[in-house]
């Protein structure tokens, strides 16, 4: 067991972890990445964020040689769902969905991914990825397939997120289909069927894009994305299209 105490990191800082090529995970300082990058030995870098300060994204952008417009979009929310290509790195935006008191509410994602780090810096209402971590971190044969598999995961995990609230979607649907047909609506309903074709509208606008990022990572070839990885992109990738399929089955079900 090892009883060595975690290092002290800025309240926005979540983590920041190497794993070495069979990954095995080793926390660290911001002020450590360079020395974990500076080893010629297949290590990789993850940090999380939450809402970061600007000098934390300046003080990583100095780490990695992140670049300037990736930078600037991660530190601003409200980015529409994409990915975007710099030299030899990825930076990825997704809207993330959950529900907090019975109502539903959206957050961002936001990923650096380049040959030997992952960043991800989280907006809004958007879910720790403490138990995504802990799971990859049980498949070490699968996290020493670099930055890229953590990236899966975190999507993975996103994506599975979406699912109950469709399905919460589709309960509430057939509960106004109900009343309706039995003629005994009232206001009510069409308050409530309005406002469930307006967080349809809302799903859609996070899902429908994630679907090209998703698709853009199964054929990416820059060398970032291993094959192996590609074959879970691809995966995840499926499970959007059916959220996004079923988001639409209901917007026309309502408007009809």
């Amino acid at each position: 067991m090892n009883d060595t105490p975690r290092p002290a990191l800025p309240s926005c800082v979540i983590n920041s972890v190497a794993y070495d090529k069979s990954g095995v995970r080793r926390d660290i300082t911001l002020d450590e990445i360079s020395d974990v990058l500076a080893l010629d030995d297949g290590s990789f870098v993850w940090v999380g964020l939450y809402e970061p300060a600007d000098s934390i994204l300046d003080k990583l952008q100095e780490e990695f040689g992140l670049h300037d417009l990736a930078v600037e979009d991660a530190q601003n929310a409200h980015q529409r769902p994409k990915i975007e290509a710099y030299g030899n790195s990825l930076f990825v935006a997704v809207h993330t969905a959950q529900v907090v008191a019975e109502k539903i509410v959206y957050g961002e994602t936001h990923a650096f991914v380049g040959p030997r780090y992952l960043i991800t810096v989280r907006h809004g209402a958007s879910l720790s990825y403490a138990a995504v971590r802990e799971r990859v971190q049980r498949e070490p044969e699968l996290l020493a397939l670099g930055p890229s598999y953590g990236l899966y995961a975190i999507l993975d995990f996103i994506v599975d997120n979406y699912r109950p609230i469709i399905d919460e979607f589709r309960s509430t649907a057939d509960s106004l289909e109900q009343a309706i047909f039995a003629d005994t609506y009232k206001r009510q309903t069409v308050v409530r069927l309005y406002e469930l074709k307006r967080e349809l509208t809302k799903m859609r606008l996070a899902v429908a894009p994630l679907q090209d990022v998703l698709s853009q990572l199964t054929r990416n070839q820059s060398g970032l994305v291993p094959e192996e990885v590609r074959l879970y992109f691809r995966d995840v990738h499926d499970h959007a299209l059916r959220v996004n399929e079923a988001t639409d089955t209901l917007r026309e079900m309502l408007t009809t």
